[in-house]
C-alpha cells in the first residue's frame, strides 16, 4: 500500500543522505527503520509524507504517486506520530485526538458527533478512553505518548507512521505500545511504518525493515535477513549477540550489546 521508488535526498548544499532507496509496505505489514544518529531516519520519514520533496523519485499509496494528492487526500490516508517532546500543551486528551479528524473536516467546519465518536473509539483502542477529561500537561509520558497514536488512529489511516514511539518510556510503557501497535496494525489492515533506536524491537515487531548506514548505504528486506549480527556491526559498529529464548510456545529473540568496534 505505500513504496518508496529511487528515493534520493540530501540537506540543501549537503551530499545525498541516501539514493536508490526502494522500499514498500503492505497491509498488515509493518517496517522497522534503524541506523545510527546523523543517517537521516527522520529525514526519510519526512520524505516519505512529502513533507520534504525527494531530490529524485516518489512516493506512492495506493498505486497514486503523494505529489498528485491534495493535502487533505493525502492526511486522511496517513496517521502520524511525530518524536515524543517535551512540551505539553493544555489541550484536553479528548481535544487533542480530535485533532486526528482535521482533514476530514471542511473549512470552519467543527467536529460532529461522529468525529467524537471516532475520537472516543480510537481512545478506547489504546486503552485511555479514562483520561479523555485530562489536560495533557497532566498526564504521564506514556500516556502522553498513547494520546498521539490515538490522535494518528482518529484519521482513519490507511498508513501509520511513527517516529521513535517508544523512546523515553519506562520498560512497561515500551513493551506496551509495542503490543497496541502490533494489535492494531494486523487488526485493521493497515500499512506501518516505524523508526526505533532499538534493533530488538524491530525484531520483535516488524515484518521488515530497513537499515540506514553512512556514505548511502542501505540493507532492506525481511527482518531476520536484515538484523543479524554480522550487519549490526557493520552498521552500528557494535558486536552484538542475538540469543533466542521460547515462551509459550513462542520464539523470542533479544539482542545483547558485547562491545564497541
Amino acid at each position: 500500500m505505500l513504496s518508496v521508488h529511487n528515493g534520493r535526498y540530501g540537506h540543501k548544499h549537503a551530499d545525498d543522505l541516501f539514493d536508490n532507496l526502494n522500499i514498500s509496505v503492505e497491509s498488515k505489514e509493518i517496517l522497522g527503520i534503524l541506523g545510527p544518529n546523523g543517517v537521516g531516519k527522520t529525514t526519510l520519514l519526512r520524505c516519505i509524507l512529502s513533507l520534504l520533496k525527494w531530490r529524485s523519485g516518489y512516493t506512492v499509496i495506493d498505486g497514486v504517486p503523494v505529489t498528485s494528492k491534495n493535502k487533505n487526500a493525502l492526511w486522511g490516508k496517513i496517521g502520524y506520530v511525530p518524536q515524543s517532546s517535551s512540551t505539553k500543551f493544555s489541550y484536553s486528551v479528548m481535544d487533542m485526538v480530535l485533532m486526528g479528524r482535521s482533514s476530514h473536516l471542511k473549512i470552519y467546519n467543527t467536529p460532529s458527533t461522529k468525529d467524537y465518536d471516532i475520537a472516543l473509539q480510537s481512545l478506547d483502542q489504546v486503552g485511555i478512553s479514562h483520561l479523555r477529561n485530562k489536560r495533557c500537561n497532566e498526564i504521564s509520558g506514556g500516556e502522553s505518548q498513547l494520546v498521539l497514536i490515538a490522535r494518528a488512529l482518529a484519521v482513519q489511516p490507511k498508513v501509520l507512521i511513527l517516529d521513535e514511539p517508544e523512546s523515553h518510556l519506562d520498560f512497561r510503557n515500551q513493551l506496551l505500545v509495542l503490543n497496541i501497535l502490533d494489535k492494531i496494525v494486523r487488526e485493521q489492515n493497515l500499512s506501518c511504518i516505524i523508526n526505533t533506536h532499538y534493533p530488538e524491537h524491530a525484531l520483535r515487531l516488524a515484518d521488515k525493515t530497513l537499515i540506514l548506514g553512512k556514505n548511502k548505504k542501505h540493507l532492506f528486506g525481511g527482518s531476520k535477513e536484515i538484523i543479524t549480527t554480522e550487519n549490526l556491526q557493520e552498521y552500528f559498529g557494535v558486536k552484538v549477540k542475538i540469543l533466542s529464548a521460547i515462551d509459550e510456545g513462542i520464539m523470542l529473540d533479544a539482542i545483547v550489546p558485547i562491545s564497541c568496534n
